[in-house]
């Protein structure tokens, strides 16, 4: 409905932005998992995948815009990755009543270091923008004394 409400119909790249960015997704990972076997790196491939893409983003050798698109989708639909993980660990029921108390604890407990992690440098990365921010603001103003 909403395409036949457009002026113009979406642009063949547009039209396959997401599938083009997960195919690259895919590459990265297959990349990785080739150099984490060639350099028998003690890492599983999706870290050193993702390490791969935050140095091509950092070094701008590949701009966000080519993988903004397929980073949505892939988070709009996580839930749909997890429900398989969640089906399986129904086949070990008998492990979860015995060792269960102790998975849900290591669960708990990383879950709370990541948050607090997450928020520590969220506080920080804020904080240091603000001064980034002062600092730019108080030289703009002195510049603007000068002249």
């Amino acid at each position: 409905m909403m395409l036949a409400l457009r002026v113009k119909a979406p642009s063949l790249l547009t039209r396959f932005q997401v599938p083009i960015q997960l195919v690259l997704y895919a590459l990265l990972f297959m990349v990785a998992d080739r150099l984490v076997t060639l350099l028998h790196l003690p890492l599983p491939a999706n870290i050193v995948g993702m390490v791969m893409l935050l140095l091509l983003i950092v070094f701008r050798v590949l701009p966000i815009s080519w993988i903004k698109a397929g980073s949505r989708w892939l988070l709009a639909e996580m839930l749909l990755f997890f429900v398989p993980a969640v089906v399986a660990v129904v086949n070990y029921a008998q492990l979860l009543m015995v060792e269960g108390w102790k998975i849900f604890l290591v669960i708990g407990v990383s879950t709370t270091l990541t948050l607090g992690a997450t928020a520590l440098i969220v506080d920080w990365v804020y904080k240091l923008e603000l001064r980034l921010a002062e600092k730019k603001s108080a030289a703009l103003a002195q510049r603007g004394e000068r002249d």
